[in-house]
């Protein structure tokens, strides 16, 4: 076997999105700024290029971008167009209504939309022009430790086939250890987890609580819609118990960012949210706008919705915590890029200093937890804590409660308690009843014309997500439940909550089922490690580089 190699930093940046990248770049200003022995950086990305595992709808609030690079215009940021026009709708089956007042939280005045992927890759290359080193195509698996001290990651093997085995071409992963590692691995992150449990990080936090958000780009007639206009709406085709709605950025030259969220936290155990959003196209208001236009990319990702009060601990011995793994995202709003980058930004400045002072404990970089505290993250946060969990009263009663949270800034509201989303999942006989009337109704396939609407198969192929087929699974079932007690209980929910296809029931050749998981259709959304009923999925990082390509999305 070949002997792993070592690489010593001073600070490791796991997570090539918005938050590493600005973590990165502040610690690049901050050695300008100061001066000195010049830190050893580096930032450590699983995807082949900067930004082509990174998805939004996405609406940029500008804030954090103009204090880390204030010439960001100058610097050609793209920012695809400001937001002129806010147009918030509720839906019934065949018809709409739009709200009279469109509610703070959705006014985007001053806002950009934007391609989260093109704003990704920018940022990159702003890093890059500083001289910091981008490790691309390589995955971190595991974090490393000396005792309870986090000392960096070991990066996943190369070139092994899917019994286990060394292929021809095997290079095994390499060490980087580090004085200061920042976690910067998305939401749900799979070594943010692995931390969370090994460090008890998330003792004394809330249950996290996710969405799913499910997204598709389009190119229509340019007089369809005016760039800079934005739409949201709510209502169908979920119904009052299911959290979620919609969303439709009008970006130049005829380009549609559209896409659909749903709360992982839904009770049906037959909803499937990838049908939902088929069901949304086909309304006659969204039918209108899509008429005669052509889809480009499609994809998924989970969202972290459930607040402030869900965040796990965000310092410890070696390591911070930032972005969506952090859980920094205002549900409320929709928005989550800026304080990711914020908070990047709060880890740079802690993570400077204590290498700098020789001192990378957790008592030195609490300091970190001071700056998201005293800063524009808690003050965002902090208010709307408890309008996610709110919502699982329902669409009125959650309306209600982010109302009064916004008139109060969240004064005077008693903390909501939330739960893990997969736990709400009923059983069938509990939800339907064991006479299993209706069933299905609510969540039966939209019909496929590979037009508006489309397959699964469809949506996981304009992904452009790839996958060795020989490799190792990276998607982990820990027990088989599949064909002993899940079908009857919960009727193999996976096969409705993956967005791509990549768990099926087939014939087992024994008149029973057998779970196949399709692992190269896998668009890396995590949705399978949060919903699954049991908890027995795993997601881990395939071989580096691979999964999915949103160019432009």
């Amino acid at each position: 076997m070949a002997e792993r190699e070592v690489l010593e930093v001073d600070v490791l940046i796991v997570g090539g999105g918005p938050a590493g990248l600005s973590a990165a770049l502040r610690l690049a200003q901050l050695q300008k700024q100061k001066g000195g022995e010049p830190l050893s950086i580096a930032v450590l990305e699983k995807a082949r290029d900067i930004g082509a595992h990174s998805l939004s709808g996405a609406l940029l609030d500008p804030s954090t971008l103009e204090d880390l690079i204030p010439d960001f215009e100058a610097k050609g940021a793209p920012l695809a167009t400001p937001v002129h026009e806010d147009n918030i709708y509720f839906l019934t089956e065949s018809s709409k209504l739009r709200l009279p007042i469109t509610p703070p939280p959705f006014v985007n005045h001053g806002n950009y939309i934007i391609s989260l992927n093109l704003f990704t890759k920018w940022l990159g290359s702003q890093v890059e022009a500083e001289g910091i080193d981008l490790f691309m195509g390589f995955a971190a698996q595991h974090p490393l430790y000396d005792g309870p001290r986090v000392i960096g990651v070991r990066t996943g093997d190369r070139g092994v086939g899917k019994d286990g085995k060394p292929k021809a071409a095997y290079e095994p992963g390499a060490d980087i250890h580090a004085k200061v590692t920042i976690f910067a691995d998305g939401v749900r992150g799979h070594l943010t987890k692995q931390l969370i449990r090994d460090l008890q990080l998330g003792a004394g936090s809330e249950p996290p609580t996710f969405a799913i958000g499910l997204k598709e780009l389009w190119d229509v007639p340019k007089d369809r819609l005016k760039p800079g206009t934005v739409i949201h709406t709510l209502g169908y085709p979920l119904r009052e118990e299911e959290f979620g709605g919609s969303w439709l950025y009008a970006m130049p030259e005829g380009r549609i960012s559209i896409g659909f969220v749903v709360g992982l936290e839904y009770k049906d155990p037959l909803f499937d949210p990838h049908a939902a959003f088929q069901h949304f196209k086909r309304h006659p208001y969204i039918a209108s706008i899509l008429e005669g236009g052509q889809l480009i990319r499609s994809g998924a990702k989970a969202l972290p919705e459930g607040g402030w009060n869900t965040q796990p601990k965000l310092f410890f011995d070696g390591g911070l915590i930032v972005g969506d793994a952090a859980n920094f995202v205002n549900s409320t709003r929709l928005k989550g890029i800026h304080l990711a980058m914020r908070s990047g930004m709060h880890a740079a400045e802690t993570a400077f200093d204590a290498v700098r002072a020789g001192d990378s404990s957790s008592k030195v970089l609490s300091g970190y937890k001071a700056l998201v505290d005293g800063g524009p993250i808690r003050a965002e946060l902090h208010p709307v804590r408890n309008v996610h969990q709110a919502f699982g009263a329902g669409l009125m009663v959650g309306s209600a409660y982010a109302g009064i949270a916004m008139f109060t800034k969240g004064r005077l509201l008693p903390d909501l308690h939330g739960h893990p989303g997969h736990k709400a999942l009923k059983t069938i006989d509990n939800y339907y009843g064991r006479s299993k009337r209706d069933i299905l109704v609510p969540s039966n396939a939209a019909p496929i014309d590979r037009k508006l609407t489309f397959d699964k198969v469809t949506g996981a192929h304009y992904s452009g997500t790839h996958h060795d087929e020989d490799q190792p699974v990276h998607l982990l079932v820990h027990t088989e439940v599949c064909h002993t007690i899940c079908g009857p209980e919960y009727g193999h929910p996976c096969i409705r909550f993956c967005p791509a296809n990549v768990y099926e029931m087939v014939d087992n050749g024994s008149g029973g089922l057998r779970l196949q998981i399709n692992a190269s259709n896998c668009v890396h959304c995590k949705t399978c490690d949060i919903m699954d009923p049991y908890g027995v999925i795993t997601w881990v990082a395939p071989e580096g580089g691979e999964g999915p390509s949103y160019d432009g999305m």
